[in-house]
């Protein structure tokens, strides 16, 4: 019986944090660009989120990715 109440606690923490991930910024990914940062010709698509993210280096050449804006966003149906 313990056995499987704790087993359950571990599938429930490991499928909470997978659907969190979802919805929370990944590793290196902002919302927007800091001062300083510098656009590179670097864009993937995500293949968990299907998004267009570009890459941004800072000075200290770490990488961040930011999304990059759809060409249909801000329009109305």
């Amino acid at each position: 019986m313990l056995f499987a109440a704790l087993g359950a606690a571990v599938i429930a923490v490991v499928l909470a944090g997978a659907f969190m991930s979802l919805f929370l910024g990944r590793h290196g990914e902002s919302s927007h660009p800091e001062s300083g940062w510098v656009r590179t010709d670097e864009v993937f698509k995500d293949p968990v989120t299907d998004r267009q993210m570009r890459v941004w280096a800072d000075p200290s050449g770490q990488r961040h990715y930011l999304p990059e804006p759809s060409h249909t966003e801000g329009l109305s149906p």
